[in-house]
C-alpha cells in the first residue's frame, strides 16, 4: 500500500463519532437512494400497495429496535440514545390498522431480508455499540430524509389527515434540528476508543446493507417502465 493510500484509509480522528457515521456512510446512503424501490417512492410513482409493504417491514424492524432499546435503557452506552419519544411502533400500529384493516396483525409477515435485519438488531442487545449504529442509522434517517418522504407520501396517496403517515410524524420532539443536534451530542459524549468507534461505523455499513436488501425484495412493487 502506498503512503497516499494509507493516509486516505486512516480514520480522521478530528471528527466526532456522529460526524464519522455521517461522512463514512454517505456512499451507502447514496446507493440506497438509487435503488428502484426508493426511487419510485421518492418520485411518487410507487403504488399504495408498495408503500403498505414498506410500512409492514418497518413494523418488524422497529419492533426489534425498540425491544433492544428498552433492554439497554440503563446501559451507559446503549442508554445514551434511549429516547422513548422517538419510538415508532405505536405509530406504525396505527398506520397498519389504516393501511391493512383492523386484522392487520394476522395478515403481515416479514420478508426474509427483514427477518435477518431484525435478528441482527436483536443480536446487538449483547453489543451496545452495535445497537448505536443501527439506532443512529434508522432514526436519524427518519428525522432527515424521512421528512421529505412524508411530504411525498401525503401528496401521492392523499393522506391529508395524517392517517397512514404517522410513522414520519415526531410531534413529541419539538424542533427536529434541535433534537438531532442533542442526539448527536449524546453519541459524541460516549467514551469509546478508536477500535470501538471503527466497529460501530462498520456496523452502520451493515445496517445499510440490510436496508438495501430489503428494498431489493420490495422492488417487485415498482411499476414496469
Amino acid at each position: 500500500m502506498s503512503t497516499a493510500q494509507a493516509t486516505q484509509q486512516r480514520p480522521d480522528s478530528s471528527l466526532s463519532l456522529s460526524e464519522r457515521l455521517r461522512t463514512d456512510t454517505r456512499q451507502d446512503h447514496d446507493s440506497a437512494e438509487s435503488n428502484s424501490f426508493a426511487k419510485a417512492l421518492l418520485a411518487g410513482t410507487l403504488p399504495r400497495e408498495g408503500y403498505t409493504a414498506l410500512a409492514v417491514q418497518h413494523y418488524f424492524i422497529y419492533t426489534a429496535l425498540e425491544e433492544v432499546a428498552q433492554s439497554l435503557a440503563t446501559h451507559p452506552v446503549g442508554g445514551a440514545v434511549y429516547f422513548p419519544e422517538l419510538h415508532r411502533v405505536p405509530a406504525l400500529e396505527r398506520d397498519l390498522a389504516f393501511l391493512c384493516g383492523p386484522d392487520w396483525r394476522d395478515t403481515i409477515t416479514p420478508l426474509p431480508s427483514t427477518r435477518a435485519y431484525a435478528e441482527r438488531i436483536r443480536w446487538t442487545a449483547d453489543w451496545p455499540g452495535g445497537f448505536i449504529a443501527h439506532h443512529y442509522t434508522r432514526y436519524l434517517g427518519d428525522l432527515s430524509g424521512g421528512q421529505f418522504i412524508k411530504r411525498v407520501v401525503q401528496q401521492t396517496y392523499g393522506f391529508d389527515d395524517g392517517a397512514g403517515i404517522e410513522f414520519y410524524v415526531f410531534d413529541q420532539l419539538g424542533s427536529l434540528p434541535r433534537f438531532k443536534k442533542s442526539y448527536r451530542a449524546a453519541v459524541d459524549a460516549l467514551n469509546l476508543d478508536e477500535a470501538e468507534q471503527q466497529r460501530i461505523i462498520e456496523e452502520a455499513h451493515v445496517a445499510y446493507r440490510f436496508n438495501t436488501e430489503m428494498m431489493n425484495e420490495l422492488s417487485g412493487f415498482v411499476p414496469a417502465s
